[in-house]
């Protein structure tokens, strides 16, 4: 029986984040049963093909900030992808409190 791989249980994961919310690289990996594996989130998402249908861009970092550069083409695609499905930046940040997935 073949092993899953860290990156297809991260992609599962992910996969399960509803629109409208969002979950921290370290919730991805806490939640794949990989604690403190936050950066391999992180490098696992960046590696996505351009037309995934994975929803890379409800994750983000535990400040409940996108981790793109903020004057970044990739950094304006994941706050409009975000906020069309309605979620809210005060301050440039995500208010955790209110959109954090809880699963």
């Amino acid at each position: 029986m073949n092993e899953v791989s860290y990156q297809e249980k991260f992609w599962q994961v992910v996969s399960l984040i509803p629109p409208g919310s969002v979950a921290t690289y370290g919730q991805v990996a806490e939640l794949a049963g990989l604690p403190r594996m936050a950066r391999a989130v992180g490098r696992t998402l960046s590696q996505l093909p351009k037309d995934t249908q994975l929803p890379w861009f409800r994750v983000i970092n535990a400040k409940g900030e996108i981790s793109f550069p903020k004057d970044s083409p990739a950094f304006q695609r994941q706050k409009a992808l975000l906020e069309a499905e309605g979620v809210v930046f005060l301050n440039g940040k995500v208010p955790l409190r209110q959109y954090r997935w809880q699963p």
